[in-house]
């Protein structure tokens, strides 16, 4: 059958598009004067206060990336897969030129270009873990290092070219600083394999080596048991490159001046200006003859270490300019919340040893060649400042005349080539799972003549990569609008008609949990008198009968909400009562069902055997854990339910937990209940409950569950998807690609889980008649092997002993 949708073709039309609103990556141009941005999968430059924003790459059929600025100002290095595979390009800063491919023969991601300060190379990485240095004036190509874990991402040139520092980890996945030299072409490893050292930067005097490290052992303790938690590990170091080389924190004195000598200021005035003409002499000499490489005594340099003067925090973003290091701190990460404490730029004066702060509550900086400028992004806004402390009237650089000429087919097209090549580069394994890749590639690509919009694009890319026959294959968004969904002030309740009355009634008021905000139930709040049972006779005043629908009146509310309430369908005698609404009942009716089960357990057991629910292992399901875990340590009995466990990250931290053996019992003066070692430890019988939609971290929990021995499988065969996702950088239009990167092995290396899933030790099914009925035959079965187990097996701990008696 022939099938013709007519169609205006309104998402194919091009048009000028505002790319601000698809900022990747910003740089500086080496002192400053204008602002470098990759925007919209185009290369622009922004001025700071005057002149023409210009767009130097207009690819609308490319995603252009990673753009640099040469150190003498007049070319810009930046990344390009322009001819399908990503190459390296330059530009003429002013765009007065197409730009100029050095690369050509790269078949994998790469990334972000830095040149040598002379200008005589480039340095940059790929997904392999290579990095590689490129001589611009030959194209010529070395290979400096190739890490065999991870990737390279933290390289930087040395004042004048010589030399590139970076960090590779080891198989402990701790880093190290290394260092190859363009002098010998050797690379050589610089600091130890005991700590984890990384991010280096250059003192542009030339005598150090900065680098973060994390060296502070003082953890973090947890509320929650006597557990520690690394955090702000990392302090800042300074290696003295040689050995003639000051400790530059050495002790300081304040000293006498001695008879009629001139006074400290007069003598450090005297000092300055001598300096300041014995500098100005030397610029002109070095301008006038090729600057040496950096000279470094590479024997010792990992002992001849300082500490900056900076207490221990996390860190990151380190830079250095002449008399100042910059730095980035971030608060404790805590897993669901944010870090009340935002990230701060901070710099320090390495002559005063003093540290400020500079910039509050940013998204990330850069910094110009010459120190003096930096390019600040706080929420949507990039501010210039300068680079010194107590910098003040930054001026906010105009971002909104960054225009593409959009050509959807053209991006479409990019956009589909760039996702095939992620699942080239980083699927999990290179065989593709036995597929042809290049063919699949080509046969979906017949079908880009035909997307009309961008929703048709992924669904074109997810069944090309449905091919693979994996889980967590997922291409989402993109540059096309979703109707945002309309609110609803909800009260936490279900109302039923009345065919009789013609008249809604309250049927259910979820309980809710008023003190945690995820699960406020706004009737049950205090002061709100609603009752199972009510009439709702009107709602914020308007008559509300079964000709209407409840909803509709609390569509697009967003304040209290009046309800006016009776225990008989007639409004004599009756109430109003006001409620503060929430927006989504799906918490609620959460927290309704796990009650249900865990007063159903109790029930059933006579309060022995325990129960709590993990609906991810995410956010949610660290929390749900920690609320139920813990209150309930000393049950004889234990159902862990995972059914329909969304998956996420946290599964191991909650096996280490359950999996904690008691080993001995502790008496003394303010209990006669025993405590236990280790002090949280739950001592008794335990089964998991699994099922169908049980995915991804779903799929890993109750698999090791059973491998730790902790108890039986019950349920049904779970999902199967657990190769894990990461991202690989956003598409140019904001869409996100999620690649298979990680696969799951039994301790010899098998694959395991992936395409099956994890089979229950008791298949039990929840068919549609119990479930109707109220019953859960899956718990109801948990529970009866538990207290099996129980009597079987009783795991109780012991009375208290009598005391001992030490005088014989």
């Amino acid at each position: 059958i022939a099938i013709s949708v007519p169609d205006d073709g309104l998402a194919m039309r091009p048009a000028r598009y505002p790319a601000h609103e698809n900022i990747e990556d910003f740089a500086l141009s080496p002192k400053g004067e204008r602002a470098l941005f990759v925007a919209r999968g185009d290369v622009f430059t922004v001025p700071i206060e005057k002149g023409p924003t210009r767009n130097l790459t207009r690819s609308s059929g490319a995603h252009d990336k990673h753009a640099r600025w040469s150190p003498d100002g007049a070319k810009i290095a930046f990344i390009s897969d322009l001819t399908g595979e990503e190459q390296l390009y330059l530009v003429d800063q002013d765009g007065s030129k197409a730009p100029e491919r050095l690369t050509d023969g790269f078949r994998t991601m790469l990334y972000a270009p830095e040149w040598a300060p002379d200008g005589k190379r480039i340095a940059f990485s790929d997904k392999h873990g290579t990095l590689h240095v490129l001589t611009v004036a030959d194209r010529g190509l070395q290979e400096v290092a190739d890490t065999p874990r991870g990737r390279i991402f933290d390289y930087a040139w040395s004042p004048h070219g010589g030399h590139l520092a970076f960090s590779m980890a080891d198989r402990n996945g701790l880093s190290s600083i290394y260092i190859w030299s363009a002098a010998d072409g050797q690379t050589r490893r610089v600091t130890g394999g005991l700590t984890d050292e990384h991010d280096p930067v250059w003192d542009p005097e030339g005598k150090y080596l900065y680098f973060l490290s994390e060296r502070e052992y003082a953890p973090q303790i947890s509320q929650l048991e006597w557990n520690i938690a690394g955090n702000r590990m990392t302090g800042i170091f300074a290696l003295a490159l040689r050995t003639d080389v000051a400790d530059p924190f050495a002790p300081e004195s304040d000293e006498v001046t001695i008879g009629g000598a001139d006074s400290e200021d007069e003598v450090k005035a005297k000092e300055d200006g001598k300096k300041k003409a014995e500098d100005a002499d030397n610029d002109k000499a070095e301008e006038k003859k090729p600057k040496a490489y950096l000279k470094i005594d590479f024997e010792g340099l990992a002992g001849r270490v300082s500490r900056v003067p900076v207490e221990a925090s996390n860190f990151g973003g380190l830079a250095a300019v002449k008399g100042h290091l910059l730095y980035i701190e971030t608060g404790a990460p805590f897993y669901g919340r944010q870090s009340p404490e935002k990230p701060a730029l901070h710099i320090f004066d390495l002559e005063e040893r003093e540290a400020s702060k500079l910039v509050d509550d940013l998204r990330g900086y850069a910094l110009s060649a010459d120190g003096s400028k930096l390019l600040v992004r706080q929420n949507s806004a990039f501010k210039l400042y300068d680079a010194k402390p107590k910098a003040a009237d930054p001026k906010t650089v105009a971002i909104e005349d960054m225009m593409v000429d959009r050509v959807p087919a053209e991006e479409w097209a990019q956009i589909f080539d760039e996702v095939w090549r992620r699942y080239r580069d980083f699927f999990y394994v290179e065989n593709m799972h036995g597929y042809d890749w290049q063919a699949l590639g080509a046969q979906y690509r017949q079908l880009l003549p035909h997307v009309a919009h961008r929703s048709d694009l992924n669904y074109v890319i997810s069944e090309m990569i449905a091919e693979l026959n994996i889980g967590h294959a997922y291409i989402e968004g993109g540059d096309f609008e979703i109707p945002p969904r309309p609110q609803v002030a909800l009260p936490g309740a279900r109302f039923e008609a009345d065919g009789v009355t013609g008249r809604y009634r309250i049927a259910e008021i979820f309980r809710g949990h008023n003190e945690e905000p995820a699960y406020r139930s706004p009737l049950t709040a205090i002061g709100v008198d609603a009752r199972v049972g009510d009439y709702v006779l009107a709602i914020n005043g308007v008559e509300l009968t079964t000709a209407d629908n409840p909803y509709r009146l609390l569509q697009h509310v967003t304040d209290p909400v009046k309800l006016t309430l009776n225990t008989k369908p007639s409004p004599e005698g009756a109430r109003t009562v006001t409620y503060d609404p929430v927006f989504s009942e799906d918490k609620l009716r959460y927290l309704d069902w796990v009650l249900d089960n865990l007063d159903f357990v109790d029930e059933a057991t006579g309060g022995r055997v325990g129960y709590l629910h993990i609906p991810d292992m995410g956010a949610d399901g660290i929390a749900e854990f920690i609320k139920w875990f813990y209150p309930q340590i000393r049950k004889e009995g234990l159902v862990v339910d995972v059914r329909s466990n969304g998956g996420g990250n946290v599964s191991q931290i909650i096996l280490e937990r359950l999996d904690n053996t008691v080993l001995g019992t502790r008496f003394g003066t303010f209990s006669d209940e025993p405590g236990t070692y280790p002090g949280v430890a739950f001592h008794g019988h335990m089964a998991c409950l699994i099922s169908e939609t049980s995915a991804s971290d779903g799929d890993i929990f109750p698999y090791y569950f059973r491998a730790l021995g902790l108890g039986p499988l019950i349920g049904k065969r779970t999902w199967g998807g657990v190769v894990g996702i990461s991202g690989t950088g956003t598409l140019i239009d904001g869409g996100t690609v999620f690649v298979p990167l990680n696969g799951s092995n039994s301790p010899t290396g098998e694959w395991i889980m992936e395409g099956h899933g994890v089979d229950p030790d008791i298949e039990v099914d929840n068919d549609p008649r119990s479930l109707i009925a109220g019953r859960d035959p899956q718990l109801e079965r948990a529970i009866a092997e538990v207290l099996r187990k129980i009597e079987a097996e009783p795991k109780k701990l012991p009375e208290r002993p009598p005391d001992p008696v030490k005088t014989k």
